[in-house]
């Protein structure tokens, strides 16, 4: 009877440790369960807020403590509706003069030569360098010319005043024409300042140039495509308020 008794009891024991599994196992399906059904309702959420929440999950997951999903997240601005804002801002004669710009690029099919941007400074037209120059180089090439002859076309329909912008790479230079990259930057702006002058009659008066070497990339230094984007020149029309001047 004692051998019976004894056994009776390890059995309870062995049904008890047994069972205990299955309630971690049903919290573990209700935690999978809560995070598919949070993965559902959030499949039109942003992405920051998909991130909020996935970072909160973790967190209780992991047992640290921290905010959490239910908490509100700041209002964010979509990028359309950035952009427009910032557009807004923009004077609307500077975009009346990108749209005359962009017009001129698209009629004479130029978009593989040169892009445009504005800010409310101006418009400007951004030339890479393998358009206008050899590597190395500030003598404007053949093709260059050409591309400066249909500019000029459309730099004389207006009077505002021309910046011709020089830039580089970082990568360092030294030849016998140009000890750094700031004389090559600057030789290059006056090249094609002196071209549109001498060979198109554009005014000398509103015309001038700036060379600023590697200093003002318009994309880090850091893969050869970007760096190409860097050796440029820029032609600057330039905004100027006529309520101010």
């Amino acid at each position: 009877m004692a051998r019976r008794g004894n056994k009776s009891r390890k059995g309870n024991e062995s049904n008890e440790s047994s069972g205990g599994w299955i309630t971690t196992f049903s919290d573990l399906m209700s935690l999978l369960l809560t995070f598919f059904i949070l993965l559902y309702s959030m499949s039109n959420v942003s992405q920051v807020k998909f991130n909020e929440a996935s970072q909160s999950i973790q967190m209780a997951l992991s047992g640290k403590g921290g905010s959490t999903i239910l908490e509100e997240a700041a209002p964010t601005v979509p990028e359309t509706e950035a952009a427009e804002t910032t557009t807004d801002k923009i004077n609307p004669e500077i975009s009346a003069l990108y749209k005359k710009v962009t017009d001129y690029v698209e009629e004479h099919a130029m978009q593989s030569k040169v892009s445009v941007e504005k800010d409310q400074d101006g418009v400007y037209v951004d030339i890479q360098e393998s358009i206008l120059f050899a590597s190395g180089d500030a003598e404007v090439s053949p093709q260059g010319k050409r591309t400066l002859n249909q500019l000029a076309d459309l730099i004389a329909t207006f009077e505002n005043k021309i910046v011709v912008e020089g830039y580089t790479d970082n990568l360092p230079i030294k030849n016998q024409k140009f000890d750094s990259n700031w004389e090559l930057s600057a030789g290059r702006a006056v090249s094609v300042l002196r071209y549109l002058s001498e060979e198109k009659d554009i005014d000398p008066n509103r015309l001038s140039a700036k060379g600023y070497g590697e200093y003002n990339p318009s994309a880090p230094n850091d893969t050869i495509e970007n760096k190409a984007k860097n050796r440029r020149v820029n032609i600057v029309i330039v905004y100027e308020d006529k309520e101010t001047s």
